[in-house]
Order: structure tokens, then sequence, then C-alpha cells
């Protein structure tokens, strides 16, 4: 047993109980976060760190999605129809890049790339996210629909690419599928919205885990500190979460996650990077350079809608989706 006590142990342990607090402050994807840690803190290659963050997930996600379960805020129809199209290629996923790849070194070569651009991905759904319900807000023709008639075709597809990057990457069942949800349905409330994301997020992630597991086996000197990590570290994020400004929290996420992908992407040696090695100069500016633009950008977006570059809505206000405007540069919504 004191075997596993060592260095790596206790780093994992930190890592997984740091994504669990902010998993459980934010709701935000845990595999986008924890991925990218265990990567960089080297303790395993890209399909073992995958398989133990997948299979860990299904543990932790579980118990949310249980909680919502009982509260009855999933949407139960769209939940089906993705699990229909995401759990097939979640289990297919994993099988397509081992069939496509020669050996292990080109394996887990592919592996960070895809992790790099899904990364990156999951950065650029978050400002969608905004600038959606900016657009949402600015209109002020927000109706609430929790039940609304069921897009197949679409909700299918959302469900299949869903599927197959959880299971080659482990990234994008917080992020990508949130994302493509909101703007099928806009009229789902926030509680609803999340629900219906966290019920089919757990078939979701438990069979992605399944068939990393059947690939690659399972790396119990890493799952078993990032389970006893992770899930304190969520039940704490979630009971702090309502006295935390989350709106500063996911806007360093989305710089975490930047520099995260490109910081991958480096590391493999990404051809249009045209380098072999990690730059950290290269990574920390990009870092700055979202954190500086990305604000004059969102400004800019403001005024295109006819809002001043900064105040009301604030950020806080635009991730809420039951936020309804004043008349301060807003067009007024009748309340009654």
């Amino acid at each position: 047993m004191l075997e596993f006590l060592t260095v790596a142990f206790f780093s994992i342990l930190a890592a997984g109980f740091f994504v669990g607090v902010v998993v459980g402050l934010t709701g935000m994807g845990g595999g986008a976060l924890m991925t990218p840690a265990l990567l960089f803190l080297g303790v395993g290659s890209p399909a073992v760190v995958v398989t133990a963050d997948l299979t860990a997930a299904a543990v932790y996600k579980t118990g949310g999605a249980i909680v919502h379960k009982r509260e009855g805020s999933p949407n139960m129809q769209l939940a089906k129809w993705l699990m229909i199209g995401s759990i097939p290629m979640a289990l297919l996923g994993p099988h397509l890049v081992a069939w496509f790849t020669d050996d292990a070194d080109q394996l887990n070569y592919v592996l960070i790339i895809c992790i790099g651009f899904a990364l990156l991905l999951a950065a650029a759904t978050y400002a969608l996210r905004l600038y959606v319900n900016l657009l949402r807000v600015r209109s002020g023709s927000h109706v609430e629909d929790d039940n609304p008639a069921v897009r197949v075709v679409p909700t299918l597809l959302v469900g299949m690419l869903g599927g197959l990057l959880v299971g080659v990457t482990s990234v994008g069942s917080g992020s990508v599928i949130m994302i493509a949800l909101l703007m099928l349905y806009p009229g789902l409330s926030a509680v609803r919205l999340v629900g219906t994301d966290l019920v089919q997020a757990v078939p979701l992630v438990l069979a992605a885990a399944v068939s990393n597991i059947f690939l690659h086996g399972i790396d119990w000197a890493i799952l078993i500190p990032l389970l006893l990590g992770s899930v304190p570290g969520t039940i704490l994020g979630s009971m702090l979460a309502p006295r935390v400004p989350q709106s500063f929290i996911r806007r360093g996420i989305v710089v975490v996650l930047t520099m995260s992908g490109v910081a991958l992407l480096d590391k493999s040696g990404w051809a249009p990077l045209g380098v072999e090695e990690t730059h950290p100069m290269l990574i920390a500016g990009i870092g700055l350079a979202v954190l500086v633009v990305l604000p004059i950008v969102w400004g800019f977006l403001r005024k295109q809608q006819g809002l001043p570059m900064f105040g009301s809505p604030t950020i806080a206000q635009l991730e809420d989706p039951s936020y309804r405007p004043g008349l301060v540069g807003m067009k007024k919504v009748d309340d009654t």
C-alpha cells in the first residue's frame, strides 16, 4: 500500500482536488482541465491519462446526475436522443484512432494533437455561448420552454460529435455539447440545460471509459489519487459556488484552456507551429494576448449591439439564462 504514496500520487491528488473544486464552482467540464493537468504532470502517456480521467469522471458525474434527476431538472427526451447519438461514437472513437495508428508513439502523437484542438474548441465554445446569450438578451424576446419539440436529426448529430470527441480526448461533455444545446434549444432554463447535459454525460463518459479501458487498460496509480482528490473537491466547490464570483473563474478557465491547447500542440511539434519542443514564452505570450485582447473584442461586439463597451449586462448576467434586462441601454421587457 505504501508504494502508492509517492510524489506523483500527491501531485495527482492535488490536481484532482483543484479541478474538482473548479468543476463544482462553475459546472464546466472536468476533462478539459483534468486531462492537460495530468499530461503536464507527466504521470502517464496520453492514452493512459485519457482512460483514467474518463473513469474518474464517470464516478463524480454520476453523483451530480442523480441529484439533478431527483429534482426533475433534466429534459429526458433530449437526453435520450443525445445518448443514442453519443454512446456508439464514444465506444467507437478510441478504436478508430487505434486502427489508424501504427504504434504507441504515433498513437500518443495523434492523441496529443486531438486533445490540443479539443481544448481550443472548448475555449471557443464558451466565448460563443456568451455571444449567443448577448444576442438573446439584446433582443428581449427570450421565452422559456423547458419542454421544446425535439429536433431529432440535429440532436443526434450533436450527440455523435460529442461522443466522438469525448471518446478520443475526454474533452467536450460539459462544453461542446452544452453550447450546442443552448443554440438548438434557446428556451431551456439554466437548471434544465445543466441537468440535461449532466444526465446524458454519465452514460457517454462511462461508454468512453469502457472503450478506452478495453484498449489501454487502467492505471490504478493514477485513478485512485484522482478519485480521492476530485470527489471531495467537487463537493467543496458545489458548496462554495453561491459565495464565489464565477465570472472571473470562468474567464480564467478560458485563458488556461487556450494556453493548454497551444502548449500541447507546441509540445507535439505540430507543423504549422514549426517547433519540436515546448516554448514557455510562446505559451505565456498567447495567454497574455488572450487576457488583454478578448475584453477589447468583447467590447466591440457589445457596441455592435448598441451597448456600451463595458457595463450591464455583465458576464455573470449573460451566463444566467433567466436574466432579464431593464431599461438602461436595453429593450424594455414587460414582466407582467
